[in-house]
């Protein structure tokens, strides 16, 4: 343990303080550990020329290739000496293509010397078009092949047989990164194995110093595979340890048991639903119900197809809570959700919701809204309902986390859509039970095993993937806007036979309108293809569409608007205007993304799709089809046909399975950071795994860690493991787990 320090050593004091600050700022490096774990993205082999036909435009590449030809060209110019200046044209290959190299002035005499035609080197700058041709102007460079004996025994020291490329930036070339790499590399041998010997044997994995060497210094292809697989097992290893600790954690909290008694509300109710429940929703109940039943807190993740039934499962719980004299507290992002919530659950248990008024049943209860734009006589009803435990649900939004919000006795919380939330206002919520309650959290967005496995392994996990009987299919296509303006004109007709034939439909735009920043800034840049300019011009807008619509296509139909900057009670008029069948059209934001449901709404148009995400498409399209008649999803785009945003929405329009397109999402974005509050691919703490690829290595580490979690809780006899733990789940990290 004593040399653990050597990987802690700032890199200012291995490399400099001016290297060190740019790998500080630039790539977020700041030990020597940190170093050595900033692993390459790929390997050149030298002898082995790259695809320069396959440059990516406007970014910063690392190529390997040889010099053809160069010229030194002296021009006419007002800024060098005696009106001439000069320039330097270097072309190299790759044997299926070719690249301009440019440098100017006084930069053009040490290249000039030493790339001459036949020079192998490695190049790095960014891709740009000069004259219809791609160039690289005033690229750092690193000749592959020395004169003297000593540049020969300085490119094999960092290069060998294979040449790492690492994530680099403008002010960091890959080489020089190399080269750093090299200097802090004998370091690797005092690096702790964090995997127990037993696990590390079984599974025939290399030590961490060899890995750490294999995996920046590898000879062959195989001691790359070697090191991956090794490294892989660590961040899966340590990661699913860290969610293991929290369980057991859990486990070890009291919490007061919740038994529903027979003949109670949940029996009551449960003879009242005029449909039997679905084999997966009676699975899921069971298994919420058992969890209940503990004294331990519950954690669990219920997630689901849009439309599969949650909300039913969910209440079912909260009815039994209530049964065993607690109550249950449900969370919603957004006042309409909450409103729609409130609505739903009332209609449901009908006189069982009467609680203390006349016509109530006699097993009944009071169901409460809280929100923040509530007047002040039925806020202060609410918070006296709560407090008296006259009211045994409530449903609210971030309202019913403030301060003065008290609970009689707090059994469970439910929170809906748990993306939407914070951590803190999750917990601040939890806090409020006088010993911990049970926690249901819920998410439309079906998520693959394995990410819920690792962004939610602190929670066990239930999957509701079977649609109640009754649901309709609903058929889905892409509408090519800026291609085929006819296939637009035949959405609206699409619509108004819907309308003709009794039934509602959806209108989604991006954008609420009315807004001259939020329009200026999606204006900024060049327009330099179709695909920019539909990306360039401001997302269409609700405001804008609905008056187009109803003086346009839509002239005579009812046309509403529904946006997040309208007043609560307004948007509560609107929904129940469209839920009432009073309104043929709703031109919306995505306030309508999730919770909303009426069932005569047979038909969507998504204007600008492309704007958003994969999940997204697929939870504004579970709004509809949501009764006996068919659905119909139009997605609109102006993107022409080959770029990547059709293609997503090409996946969108042919499949129905949300498992299945939550994968292509996360392909696409990455996993963001699995053990902070940044759920996107802008930072993540995964550097070698990725949740898709390795599915069963994370299963296999979330078994290995349960067994040694429960073996040993503290990590005494695992030291190793104990110091990764530390460096992978920092101080804020510790809180969000904590917290979670």
């Amino acid at each position: 343990m004593d040399l653990v320090p050597v990987l802690d050593e700032p890199l200012k004091k291995t490399l400099g303080p001016a290297t060190a600050k740019v790998m500080a700022e630039h790539l977020g490096l700041h030990t020597v550990g940190d170093l050595l774990h900033h692993y390459p993205r790929r390997y050149e082999e030298r002898g082995q020329l790259t695809h320069l036909a396959d440059l990516p435009m406007d970014e910063h590449v690392t190529v390997v290739a040889q010099v053809a030809d160069a010229r030194l060209l002296t021009f006419a110019s007002s800024k060098a000496p005696r009106g001439k200046g000069q320039r330097l044209e270097v072309t190299i290959t790759d044997g299926s293509g070719r690249l301009q190299l440019v440098f100017f002035g006084s930069g053009v005499h040490k290249p000039h010397k030493e790339l001459l035609p036949g020079t192998r080197a490695m190049f790095s700058g960014k891709v740009s078009v000069f004259n219809r041709r791609l160039q690289l102007a005033h690229p750092a460079y690193e000749p592959l092949r020395g004169d003297s004996d000593e540049a020969a025994e300085s490119v094999d020291s960092w290069a060998g047989a294979l040449i790492p490329i690492y994530p680099a930036t403008a002010k960091l070339e890959s080489w020089k990164i190399a080269k750093c790499v090299q200097l802090v590399l004998p370091s690797a041998q005092e690096a702790v194995d964090p995997l127990p010997d037993s696990l590390r044997d079984g599974r025939g994995l290399v030590s961490l110093p060899e890995a750490l060497l294999k995996i920046h210094r590898p000879h062959t292809k195989a001691d790359i595979e070697e090191a991956r697989s090794r490294l892989k097992w660590d961040e899966a290893f340590v990661l699913q340890v860290a969610l293991a600790r929290r369980r057991h954690a859990d486990a070890q909290l009291p919490a007061v048991a919740r038994k529903p008694r027979p003949d109670g509300l949940l029996t009551a109710f449960d003879a009242k639903l005029p449909f039997t429940l679905t084999d997966g929703q009676q699975k899921v109940s069971k298994e919420i119900f058992d969890d209940l039943a503990t004294e331990h807190p519950m954690h669990r993740l219920l997630q689901g197809e849009v439309g599969s039934g949650k909300t039913l499962v969910a209440l079912r719980a909260m009815l039994a809570t209530v049964d065993a004299g607690g109550q249950a507290a449900m969370l919603a992002p957004t006042e309409v959700l909450a409103q729609q919530h409130h609505r739903s659950v009332t209609e449901m248990m009908g006189e069982l919701a009467e609680g203390g008024m006349l016509g109530g049943a006699e097993r009944s209860t009071k169901v409460v809204l809280l929100t923040g734009s509530m007047g002040a006589a039925g806020r202060r009803q609410a918070l006296l309902d709560l407090v008296t435990g006259e009211a045994g649900i409530v449903i609210g939004t971030h309202a019913l986390i403030e301060d003065k919000v008290q609970f009689h006795d707090l059994g469970l919380v439910v929170v809906d859509e748990q993306h939407r939330f914070g951590v803190e206002q999750r917990d601040a919520l939890r806090g409020k039970g006088k010993q911990p309650p049970h926690l249901l959290v819920m998410t439309a967005t079906p998520i693959p095993r394995t990410v819920a496995m690792t962004v939610f392994g602190d929670l066990e996990t239930s999957v509701l993937d079977q649609l109640p009987a009754g649901r309709s299919p609903i058929a889905s296509h892409v509408v090519p806007a800026a291609d085929k303006p006819h296939f637009l004109a035949r959405a609206w007709e699409r619509v108004r036979e819907e309308v003709s034939n009794g039934h509602q439909a959806y209108v989604v735009c991006p954008r609420i309108g009315d807004d001259a920043e939020e329009a200026a800034d999606s204006r900024k840049g060049k327009k330099k293809s179709p695909e920019d300019e539909a990306e360039k011009r401001p997302p269409l807008a609700v405001l804008d569409i609905a008056d187009q619509l109803a003086k346009g296509p839509l002239q005579g139909l009812g046309v509403e608007v529904l946006h997040g900057r309208m007043q609560p009670d307004d948007k509560d008029a609107v929904m129940r205007r469209f839920a009432a069948g009073e309104t043929d059209v709703l031109v919306a934001t995505t306030v309508i993304e999730v919770g909303v449901n009426v069932p005569n709404a047979t038909a969507m148009v998504i204007m600008d799709a492309d704007r958003f995400g994969v999940s997204q498409l697929h939870q504004l399209r579970g709004r509809v089809g949501r009764g006996s008649a068919a659905g119909l999803c139009l997605l609109v785009s102006e993107m022409p046909e080959a770029s990547a945003a059709r293609q997503r929405l090409n996946a969108v329009a042919a499949t129905l399975d949300g498992f299945e397109l939550s994968r292509i999402d996360l392909e696409q974005r990455r996993e963001g950071d699995v053990l902070g509050q940044a759920q996107s691919g802008a930072r993540t703490s995964l550097r070698m795994l990725a949740v898709i690829e390795d599915e069963e290595i994370i299963a296999e580490a979330r078994e290995e860690a349960a067994a040694v979690v429960a073996a040993d809780p503290e990590l005494r006899d695992l030291p190793g493991l104990r110091t990764a733990l530390d460096a992978l789940v920092d101080e804020e990290r510790e809180q969000y787990l904590e917290k979670g």
